[in-house]
């Protein structure tokens, strides 16, 4: 794997301070990545929808200090210090250092707040990480003006993967695959990349509706679930399903069948789930309202011959799935029957979105 690519090997201007605010999208996976390896390799493939609605938005202040062998800074997160962050973020500047070597020249203020609860399983650490490599990369930019657009979010991938591995997926949209696949053109471990075949009109501004079953801190992080993939039992064969799957979605996508989407889709994400319940030690991640709301779905969808569809991320909080085509249809069967399985009513309503945006 190529990493020499990201390093920088430009001579850089002098700049003593400079400011970037980047809003990115959380992402929602339609096949898992559920495993991985140092430095936050994927055990497989994956691919998701780049959502809209959901995002962080995070500005950076950078003024210029004496060079250390370690990168300084502060964050806020909506408008609060967080020192419970930190750890995670200065490990992330340290994995990104010998790339980005500019950092350590630059005190760092982070302010940065999301647009969903944080740590509730819709992928808070992809969107979160994913900004701050953005606006690395619009110092980067400044500092070195032959960096083309299209190198820079190649770059901003690469980084935020090395925070969080589904932060690869939220640099562009509407379909992002990350993990080396042979079916899958320019596809790489180290970044993500965006679906590169002509998607069926049916998939064009999917729409996903995400119900807040539970809006608490996970009981289990992403990153022990990933660990704990090392010594399970299944891993092997959920690795080679999951890259068959992403082939077979690759088809579904350009193809338009509908039929073919829900039940790949579903099935991954009792998969991801099974996985969890599988380990060892064993975890459980759905609320008995995640259940109640999937047969809700179930039935809607054989008395409608509706093509909504549930996928999960790692968390309680269910993604509703359909075309754009049914949204007022489910629409009012989210407000009239679904909502009341959610945290105080609440849920988000989201399309598929294009990527990150500088304020």
């Amino acid at each position: 794997m190529n990493t020499d690519q990201f390093l920088v090997k430009s001579a850089l201007k002098n700049i003593d301070r400079a400011s970037f605010t980047w809003q990115t999208p959380s992402n929602i996976a339609l096949v898992k990545y559920w495993g991985k390896s140092n430095p936050q390799i994927p055990k497989n493939a994956s691919i998701s929808f780049t959502l809209n609605n959901c995002h962080t938005i995070t500005t950076i202040d950078f003024v210029k200090k004496e060079k250390s062998n370690e990168a300084v800074f502060n964050l806020f997160f909506e408008g609060k210090e967080k020192a419970e962050f930190k750890p995670k973020i200065a490990e992330f500047f340290k994995r990104v250092q010998q790339y980005c070597p500019y950092i350590l020249e630059y005190k760092m203020t982070i302010n940065s707040e999301n647009s969903f609860p944080h740590s509730s399983g819709i992928a808070s650490s992809a969107s979160g990480l994913s900004a701050i490599a953005m606006c690395l990369m619009s110092l980067e930019k400044e500092l070195n003006a032959d960096l083309s657009a299209k190198n820079s979010n190649k770059k901003a991938s690469f980084l935020a993967r090395l925070g969080s591995g589904s932060a690869s997926r939220s640099i562009e949209g509407p379909l992002v695959v990350w993990g080396k696949h042979a079916e899958i053109e320019g596809s790489s471990d180290l970044f993500g990349v965006q679906f590169p075949y002509k998607v069926h009109s049916i998939f064009e501004n999917y729409q996903d509706v995400i119900l807040l079953v539970d809006k608490g801190e996970k009981q289990v992080s992403s990153t022990v679930g990933h660990n704990l993939m090392h010594e399970h039992p299944f891993a092997e064969n959920r690795f080679i399903q999951a890259n068959e799957n992403l082939a077979k979605m690759s088809k579904i996508l350009q193809e338009g069948n509908a039929k073919d989407f829900i039940n790949l889709v579903e099935s991954e994400a009792l998969t991801l789930h099974a996985m969890m319940l599988t380990s060892n030690p064993y975890f459980i991640l759905m609320k008995p309202n995640t259940l109640e709301i999937i047969n809700k779905i179930w039935e809607y969808r054989q008395e409608n011959e509706s093509s909504i569809c549930f996928t999960l991320d790692a968390g309680a909080n269910v993604h509703v799935l359909f075309p754009e085509k049914e949204k007022e249809n489910v629409g009012q069967i989210i407000e009239s029957q679904l909502s009341k399985y959610c945290d105080k009513n609440q849920y988000i309503c989201d399309t598929v979105g294009f990527g990150a945006k500088m304020f």
